[in-house]
């Protein structure tokens, strides 16, 4: 087996080859390549990585990940966490590399989950007689105040409409009934 760097250890390679998704870098001492993937190439967007490396440059790279895939061993490399003139690690506590990882851990995709929309607004509580929420969603205590939805503009236009009509006829009942 040949000696392969460790994890979040830093070497200077050669690009072997570059793709539209990243480059792979020569690893010093052995034959395995690593690829450096877009993302890792740069803190900005890359979306030509030809435009940042060609075959043959030497570049520094810090090993952010191993991975056992069909009995072949694939290292992940970053240049971006490594000043590319000193080989300093600019990420020693490989904080950022964390980061990066929660970002892609934390996507959820919810276009598979159904919404489902109840028509609340139209619904009588079988409980209290309100409009606006069911039985089960009921706050009104026995013998309490009740309570429902607010009624909209065109609503309180019709009532008072209607609201009128019924003043008149109340103010004229108590008229007749001294009349009599």
């Amino acid at each position: 087996m040949e000696p392969l760097p460790e994890l979040y250890a830093i070497f200077q390679g050669e690009v072997a080859t570059v793709t539209d998704y990243g480059a792979f870098i020569k690893i010093p001492g052995c034959r395995k390549q690593g690829l450096v993937h877009r993302t890792h190439m740069s803190s900005c967007r890359v979306d030509k990585p030809s435009e940042i490396v060609d075959v043959g440059d030497k570049v520094w790279v810090k090993v952010i990940g191993k991975e056992m895939k069909d009995d072949k061993l694939k290292l992940s490399l970053s240049m971006k966490v490594v000043n590319q003139g000193t080989g300093k690690d600019l990420d020693p506590n490989n904080v950022a590399l964390d980061q990066d990882e929660r970002k892609k851990r934390t996507f959820r995709d919810y276009t598979s989950q159904k919404i489902t929309l109840e028509a609340v607004l139209n619904t009588v509580c079988k409980k209290c007689g309100c409009k606006g929420h069911f039985a089960k969603e009921c706050f009104m205590q026995p013998g309490g105040t009740k309570y429902s939805l607010i009624p909209e503009e065109e609503d309180e236009v019709a009532a008072a409409g209607h609201g009128g009509d019924k003043k008149t006829s109340t103010a004229e009942e108590p008229s007749r009934k001294r009349k009599k």
